[in-house]
């Protein structure tokens, strides 16, 4: 199967002013993440990450976590600190209007795309084994008649807020593998999975408008 004909920009470029929010932006969005996680988000380079963040873990705004997985996470101060500066470059964007109007398109995405995810995981009550390619492949068929709404949102939405430029790329890339027949690309978590990308731009848009999670949203 094709992946449907979308244009997609390419990462905005975090300038000096945007690259300490970004980089703790994406440690909001995700919740915990590696220096290489974070730069594969933002587009820059893992050494101008890894100093960031090492200065922001110096100033209180997020704690770095060792051991077999190693990252960083906000603090509460950071968290503060992250909304506050989220919420100035929003106004100095005057992207309010389009972040809500993509947040209430999400939302509607959001019920079909949660139904995928269950259907692909689950077949008759218990774990889909992905041993039958045709059950899989409708699955499939309907990801991609939602696919192209998921890009053309975000791809929108980047012309008022550049930084939703991350997500056209992330999304066409899990859909291509997808496509090629690797069903960890679908919803496996932390494997830069449909899924995971879906679920950091759904967090990204309520922590933009500064939202809590509603019944509409599901859970």
């Amino acid at each position: 199967m094709s992946a449907p004909n979308t244009a997609v920009p390419t990462n905005p470029v975090t300038t000096a002013e945007t690259m300490r929010l970004h980089c703790l932006h994406v440690l909001r969005i995700a919740g915990f993440a590696s220096p290489t996680a974070v730069a594969g988000f933002t587009g820059l380079d893992v050494g101008t990450v890894e100093a960031e963040l090492d200065a922001a873990t110096e100033a209180e705004l997020c704690v770095r976590r060792d051991g077999r997985i190693a990252g960083h996470a906000l603090t509460a101060a950071g968290r503060a600190w992250h909304a506050e500066e989220l919420a100035a470059e929003l106004e100095r964007l005057g992207g309010r209007s389009a972040v809500e109007a993509a947040d209430a398109t999400f939302v509607e995405l959001n019920g079909p795309f949660k139904q995928l995810c269950t259907d692909w995981q689950v077949r008759d009550g218990a774990p889909n084994d992905h041993g039958d390619p045709g059950y899989d492949r409708q699955i499939v068929d309907r990801l991609a008649e939602l696919h192209p709404a998921a890009v053309r949102l975000t791809t929108e939405l980047a012309r008022a807020v550049p930084r939703y430029g991350w997500y056209p790329p992330r999304l066409e890339n899990a859909w291509r593998r997808i496509s090629n027949g690797e069903a960890r690309a679908f919803t496996s978590p932390m494997a830069d999975s449909y899924h995971d990308t879906w679920m950091a731009l759904h967090q990204d848009l309520m922590s933009t408008l500064g939202r809590q999670r509603s019944a509409n949203d599901g859970h």
